[in-house]
Formats: structure tokens, sequence, C-alpha cells
């Protein structure tokens, strides 16, 4: 399957500000989806990083003044700031110094890069970044707000800055600011600003002894997919995960957990502030009736263990008026078994994956999903990747 990003036309802008060498990542991560990408540097950023340097990345020449320097042999530039501006599909400008900020948001073109945008008909995704109390000002939280009607934004970590102070105004990372791309470009939005999602992830791990436990091939990815992308679509997200090598983005409340118990504890929790709990975890349905103090030696030839049922998390809460949503794994009668799961467990919602299809389910960065609702809407969508899937889940929870 190809690239969300395959083909697509990309103006990557830079300014002057040391979070400049992350946007060589960025630069990286896009070209290497299959994007063309055309750079545009202000003056200022050359004090950080050298257009060379992009040049060699994207394959293509690196835009840094609007005039040429000299005149002497004749020119033909054309309009070409223009050109860029209907060429491109998505322009993402990272980092987005505060000068920079205040230019675009009151319509200045005074260089390459607020020039283009000045002509841009293509979504922006911006990435501002600067030292604390700069990124406080009370002009530039004006400023952020203008631009919030104009472009998508990537908000900026906290975290230890490059003055020595720690606080907000860290640019979100190269991966994260490329999600927050792929989800634009998609036509999704900051939808669920105002909204509290709880989500499950993983799987979950039933000791038999220290060092034993009984468990599955669960991942947590499209658990953690469904965290990133609420996120990105602005709620509030606690991200209930166990034991998972995925990562989550800062902003997200993260309750690492390891047993079906445990996991049922910090929902029971976190459901009360929540809105919305989206189950995608893998929870185990069995545990041993007993856990060994000890490791069991192999000596002991232990032929069997009693195993007895763990506390169903989603039959057992107080639903009200959230909305929940399940989801169903299944190798055989698959959308019978989904639709009985649906019912029994009083569900909103609930997303069905074959372990039939290829490429989807456990471990895998793609899954193919049918979405079935209790009034029984039904909706199958192709293979695609997790964070693409992710959005449709939460575009499809939103007209719940």
């Amino acid at each position: 399957m190809d690239s969300f990003f395959s083909g697509k036309k990309i103006i990557l802008g830079v300014t002057g500000g040391i979070a400049a060498y992350k946007s060589c990542l960025l630069a990286r991560l896009l070209v290497k989806l299959g994007a063309e990408v055309r750079v545009i540097m202000t003056p200022s950023a050359l004090e950080f990083v050298t257009p060379l340097t992009f040049s060699t990345l994207t394959g293509n020449e690196v835009i840094v003044n609007i005039f040429p320097e000299t005149q002497k042999n004749g020119v033909s530039l054309k309009t070409w700031h223009i050109e860029y501006a209907l060429w491109a599909d998505l322009m993402i400008i990272a980092p987005l110094t505060v000068n920079s900020l205040a230019k675009i948001v009151h319509g200045f073109a005074d260089n390459a890069l607020t020039t283009v945008v000045a002509a841009l008909r293509c979504p922006l995704v911006a990435a501002p970044a600067a030292d604390v109390d700069m990124y406080n000002n009370k002009v530039t939280q004006e400023n952020l707000k203008i631009l919030k009607a104009m472009a998508y934004i990537v908000e900026p970590e906290e975290g230890f800055l490059a003055s020595g102070l720690s606080g907000l105004g860290r640019m979100a990372e190269p991966e994260k600011i490329l999600e927050a791309s792929e989800l634009v470009l998609a036509g999704f939005s900051k939808d669920l600003e105002g909204k509290n999602i709880l989500v499950t992830a993983g799987p979950t791990y039933e000791d038999i002894d220290p060092v034993r436990f009984i468990g599955n091939r669960s991942s947590g990815k499209m658990g953690f997919q469904i965290a990133k992308a609420a996120s990105l679509r602005g709620a509030r997200v606690t991200l209930v995960s166990g034991p998972t090598a995925e990562t989550a983005y800062p902003g997200i409340k993260q309750l690492k957990v390891r047993s079906a118990a445990e996991m049922k504890k910090a929902v029971d929790k976190n459901l009360s502030e929540s809105d919305i709990l989206v189950m995608a975890a893998a929870v185990a349905d069995y545990r041993p009736e007993s856990v060994a103090a000890k490791k069991i030696k192999k000596e002991e030839n232990i032929k069997s263990i009693e195993l007895t049922k763990t506390e169903d998390i989603l039959g057992s809460i107080e639903k009200g008026d959230k909305k929940i949503v399940g989801f169903a794994l299944e190798t055989d009668n698959e959308f019978g078994n989904a639709k009985d799961k649906l019912t029994r467990k009083k569900l909103d919602m609930i997303v069905l994956n074959s372990l039939k299809d290829k490429s989807a389910g456990f471990e895998f960065d793609t899954n193919k999903v049918t979405i079935i609702t209790k009034e029984g809407k039904i909706k199958e969508y192709p293979l695609m990747s997790k964070f693409l899937t992710a959005n449709y889940i939460l575009s499809e929870i939103s007209e719940l």
C-alpha cells in the first residue's frame, strides 16, 4: 500500500529559530514517504541551518530571497511565488517564530516565505516555537488566535528550552507535525475541542509467577493512534495502556497498567470525567486462579494452570449519558459475533476487525475495519493506515 504522502506536493517553510534543526528531520520524513518537498527559508533561518542541507534532503532548490542577488546577466523568475502557491497541496511552517507569526497574521509580505503565504490557496499547518516568555507574551497570544482561523496549529510543548529555562514553547516533534499534516490533508480538523475522551490500548498481562504471564499479541498501535488522532483534533485525552512499546504525545495523560484488574480500576476512576470511552485494548478474558510467589521451576513439571475469568470492564461500567465504543477482533462468524457483543454490552458502536484480512489486526501499521452502530448503521472501510482508521472511527463517534 502506498504511503498517504506519496505524490503529495509540500512546501516546507523554515523561519529563524533554533528548532530549525528539527525541520531537517521533517523534510527527510516527508521525502521518505514519497512527498515532493520544496523548502522556503527566511534570511534569519540561514543562521541556524544551511540551504544546502535542505536541498540535499529534498533534491530541490531552496528559496531564500524574493529577488535574485544580481541581474547583471539577466533574469527569468516570472511570478515564482504564485507558481509555488498554486503548486502545493499543503504548506508547513516549522518552526514558526513570533516574528514571522506577526508578519503572517497582519498580511506582511516582505520576504519569500511571507509572500508565498499571502498567495496560498492550500491548507497551512504551523508549528510555533519560542522561548516561554516570548510565547506567553500577550501580543503573541493574540496573534495565535488570529492564526487559528487561517491555519492548523500544532501546539508547542513544555520542556527544556534553548535559553536554559523550562516551560511552554518547544516546537512539537517532527513525527507529530507529520501526523498533523496527514490529518489536515485527509480533511479532518480540530472538531473535538471541548471533548474528554478516555481510550484504552494494548494487551493486559495476567501473571503466573514473577517471570511468566498470560497475554496476547496486541501491540497497542490502534489504541495509541486513536489517542493521538483525538488529541490532534482538539480533545482532552486520557490513555490507559497495557504493556506496549508505543509512545503517546506529551499532552496526552497516559496511565500505564498491567492486568485487567488494574485497567478496570483506571477506567472506573477516569470515566466520570469523560464524554466518550473507546475501549480499544485487548483485555485478557482469563487470569490464573493463583499467582506463585516464586518462579516455578521446570522440575516441578506443572501440567495445568487453573484459570478464572477476569472482570468484564465494558459489562460492568455505569454508562450514563456517555458514548461507549468497543472493539471486536474475530476469526470466525465475525459480523455475528460483533453484533452480539454490541447488543450484549449495550455499546453505542463497535469496531470490527477480522484476523482473516491481510495486513490488519495485531502488530500491523495498517487496519481494515467495519463499524456498526446500535441504530444498525454499518460502514466498511478499506485497508489504510491505523492513523487514518483512527480518524474515521472518531468521525463516526462524533456523529453518534
